[in-house]
């Protein structure tokens, strides 16, 4: 049998974790108190249904439990029973971020200051966090986007990246990429925007990417900051880094920064990394 277990900070995205497991055919159970793990794990196992693989997201909502959680996972293992930890985290201001959007009170000081409750609550995590198996930072990903982590850890059985490149579009009249690692600008490229049969389409229509790709500094512009990002890779990987978010910005991130950004993404992943698109301000369309 094989049980996932998901931790981590209040905010971080558990409850979205836990559905991507739930999609992957995983049986879920969201706030199990920890003391009732290796339990779980023996009902589940030993049902009609004979459950082989289950999820339980397991926080502080179950209160003084981190001495119990530790002594549950340690009877998985006598029992041979396989166990995962993922641990999601995001920075404190994301995390305020969030409790404000919601309006709800951080659940270990409700009638506090939310900051406060996360530093408390990243203190008494701290000793879990170290021993996952898994730490992913939602601070820069969306509900897909931590989907996709999940599946790539437990649905497409591979080795998994050290770091997740993430590479982003964007509009600079809409505010830079504050969540930038690296920013490249390419206003320097001939602006389809400009010419009448192409601003109705998007960077990820071929006419536009023709247009922008048919520039001879276009094509020098990808082949020097792929080089740069695969010379930077490993040194971001010694710093402990696990995310790196790269923008790429034009104008109103509709064109030129879309069509740059999906090849960057492209070629990155070609070479084997670990890596995520996401066009921030490419409106939607039927």
């Amino acid at each position: 049998m094989e049980i996932v277990v998901i931790t981590g900070m209040s905010g971080a995205g558990k409850s979205q974790a836990m559905k991507a497991m739930e999609d992957m055919g995983y049986y879920c159970m969201d706030n199990l108190p920890p003391q009732l793990l290796s339990k779980f794990a023996e009902l589940t196992y030993e049902s009609k249904k004979h459950i082989d693989k289950a999820c339980v997201v397991v926080d502080i909502r179950g209160g003084e439990f981190f001495e119990n959680l530790f002594e549950e996972l340690s009877k998985l293992s006598s029992m041979q029973i396989k166990y995962q930890v993922v641990f999601l985290d995001a920075s404190d201001e994301v995390l305020v971020k969030r409790f404000k959007e919601l309006r709800r009170p951080h659940p270990i000081n409700p009638q506090g200051s939310i900051i406060d409750g996360i530093r408390e609550e990243r203190e008494i995590l701290k000793n879990i966090k170290i021993k996952a198996d898994y730490i992913i930072d939602t601070s820069k990903l969306n509900t897909a986007m931590l989907k996709s982590e999940m599946n790539d850890i437990f649905l497409k059985g591979k080795d998994r990246e050290k770091i997740t490149l993430v590479v982003t579009s964007f509009g600079f009249k809409n505010g830079i990429l504050l969540e930038a690692d690296l920013v490249f600008d390419v206003r320097f490229i001939p602006n389809p925007y400009y010419i009448p049969e192409l601003k109705e389409f998007s960077g990820k229509d071929d006419l536009v990417k023709d247009y922008v790709f048919k520039w001879p500094q276009t094509n020098e512009f990808l082949s020097k900051i792929l080089d740069l990002i695969e010379f930077l890779i490993p040194y971001y990987i010694k710093e402990g880094k696990s995310q790196l978010v790269i923008g790429i910005g034009c104008t109103g991130g509709k064109h030129r920064s879309v069509a740059l950004a999906d090849k960057i993404y492209e070629e990155l992943s070609k070479n084997g990394h670990h890596t995520m698109i996401y066009h921030r301000d490419l409106e939607p369309r039927d």
